[in-house]
């Protein structure tokens, strides 16, 4: 497992500082629910405690972290509500992509969505499978070339994240995984915007199921 709360080997900067802690998050190193120690992370991280508190501050933007008053900094903790509000904001910005890229070269864009589809047929380790679940949604995004929903975007990934590696076990039916982006990366291909969007629609409301069904 990679460690994102590590010294910086760069220039450190509140933007940098911020990309850290949101990898930490998504990947689980800092846990749903975890109170952040300032002079903690200070010492992992190598850094001062300005641009860190500037960075964690970026995050409780995002809605990652959360200040509890006379209590501290703590990583959100994604309820079944959470979870279904995240999926109807990351369901918003994926549609918006889809219709950016159906007006475009939609067959090249569909070809590249096929390519992350391939990486996840031939996944084995559930863990494995979630990041290219995660990467075929990613890529998605930036096929549109839009970078305001993609900086959008990258907020919802990492609650998908913790979501997907906290619920790993119930989440690892990769065969009808691989199957649900194959289909939509083939209606991308086609160039039928109803039925990307009716796929996107279903595929987003199946995920809200698995991760919300105990």
């Amino acid at each position: 497992m990679t460690n994102y709360i590590e010294p910086l080997v760069q220039e450190s900067t509140p933007s940098i500082i911020a990309d850290k802690l949101r990898k930490a998050i998504g990947h689980g190193e800092l846990r749903p629910g975890m109170q952040l120690g300032e002079a903690d992370l200070a010492r992992k991280l190598g850094v001062s405690r300005g641009p860190l508190r500037e960075g964690m501050q970026r995050l409780t933007q995002e809605g990652l972290l959360v200040a509890i008053r006379n209590r501290g900094l703590f990583v959100v903790d994604m309820t079944p509500d959470d979870v279904r509000d995240m999926y109807l904001a990351r369901e918003a910005i994926e549609r918006a992509a889809a219709h950016k890229i159906l007006a475009g070269d939609h067959r090249a864009a569909g070809t590249v969505l096929l390519g992350v589809v391939a990486e996840m047929a031939a996944a084995t380790d559930p863990a494995e499978v979630g990041e290219v679940d995660i990467a075929f949604h990613e890529r998605l995004v930036q096929l549109a070339a839009s970078p305001r929903l993609s900086r959008m975007h990258q907020t919802f990934i990492t609650e998908t994240r913790m979501c997907i590696h906290a619920l790993e076990e119930t989440y690892s039916a990769s065969e009808v995984r691989v199957e649900e982006h194959r289909a939509l990366a083939e209606a991308v291909q086609s160039g039928d915007p109803d039925l990307v969007d009716r796929l996107l629609t279903a595929h987003m409301d199946d995920a809200i199921t698995r991760l919300t069904t105990r």
